[in-house]
């Protein structure tokens, strides 16, 4: 077996430090996975330090919580990238494109 050199192994460990997640903050609710469910339940933000998650910040429900995970330098949110022109859909014989059967009457 290859082992890689101890030296590759620190680089790849400190360039997840400061790395932030959310768990839930009330109890029972298991491992940090699901983090959609419950939007309205507290939750803390985690900090990984390289050797463990450490408390960061608290978020009173998703929407914060996103907000302090998520969070974009003032100057990207202050001018948004224009929308760009509507694709232009060709003419094919693709399956999406061939009409559809009548639907028979429910009656």
């Amino acid at each position: 077996m290859d082992d890689e050199p101890l030296s590759e192994w620190a680089k790849r460990r400190d360039a997840k430090v400061g790395r932030l997640r959310a768990v839930h903050l009330t109890a029972g609710e298991g491992d940090p996975r699901g983090f959609h469910v419950n939007p309205d339940a507290p939750r803390v933000i985690q900090r990984w330090n390289g050797h463990l998650w450490e408390p960061y910040a608290f978020a009173s429900d998703l929407a914060e919580a996103k907000r302090v995970l998520y969070a974009t330098d003032e100057t990207e949110a202050a001018d948004p990238p224009a929308p760009g022109p509507a694709p232009r859909l060709g003419t094919g014989t693709g399956r999406h494109r061939k009409p559809r059967p009548p639907r028979p009457d429910p009656r």
